[in-house]
């Protein structure tokens, strides 16, 4: 994951919790702009570890949501393995053998 998909996951999220620019910024506590100049993807300027964190929080998400390789299969997929955890292990056997074909 390179810097652009981190912003375009952050623009991602924060369109998903329905916020704007501006109010996820002031969330955060940062400057009105923040996230704004951070979208416009200018090369220069960078979240901090700690910034991203609060980002997440504030979009009402987590850490493995937007670092998953697929965030949009992110949900159904922890689903998938919920379920498979709680399955017996004739249950896994039948899925695994339905997976495979």
């Amino acid at each position: 994951m390179d810097k652009n998909d981190v912003v375009v996951r952050i623009s991602t999220l924060r369109t998903k919790a329905g916020l704007s620019a501006r109010e996820l910024s002031l969330r955060i506590g940062k400057n009105s702009a923040y996230i704004s100049r951070l979208e416009s993807q200018n090369d220069s300027f960078e979240p901090s570890i700690s910034a991203l964190l609060e980002i997440i929080a504030a979009c009402n998400s987590t850490e493995s949501e937007f670092f998953y390789y697929d965030p949009y299969a992110y949900a159904q997929d922890k689903e998938i393995i919920e379920l498979l955890k709680a399955a017996s292990p004739t249950k896994k056997a039948a899925i695994i053998c339905l997976l495979k074909n």
